[in-house]
């Protein structure tokens, strides 16, 4: 009885980690497209792309963390970390498929570091946002 009761919330937890994971994919999809038509039909400067990849990258992980998490008592930073993991494996291998380069450079460093505090910031919020309510 208490094996599957452990079960359930662990695989509880996988889901709420992979629907944060999505959340965040999804939300970076949308504002990235929205940042793509601004960069197109306006005269914003390209030397702003790599700022706003990564601030962008950072938010949407902070956002899919927050939710995977707000519904834990405890190991937010763990589940938010999870979170930015996934995340970032997620895009690295979508756009490393796209570019046809598998490389790993100091961008991609960065990328992974705000993407793993982010999460796990996130993480941290999401345990305490629901202690607080």
């Amino acid at each position: 009885m208490v094996t599957k009761s452990i079960e359930n919330v662990r695989e509880n937890n996988l889901i709420r980690i992979l629907k944060g994971s999505i959340v965040a994919i999804l939300f970076t999809i949308c504002t990235l497209l929205i940042f793509a038509l601004l960069l197109a039909y306006t005269n914003m400067s390209e030397t702003m792309i790599t700022p706003i990849v990564i601030t962008v990258s950072g938010m949407s992980i902070l956002i899919g963390s927050i939710i995977s998490s707000r519904k834990i008592r405890k190991q937010g930073l763990i589940n938010g970390g999870l979170v930015g993991l996934i995340y970032i494996t997620v895009i690295y291998l979508l756009s490393s498929i796209i570019q046809g380069d598998f490389g790993v450079n100091m961008y991609a460093i960065i990328m992974i570091f705000v993407c793993i505090l982010a999460g796990c910031l996130g993480g941290i919020i999401g345990v305490n946002q629901k202690r607080a309510s």
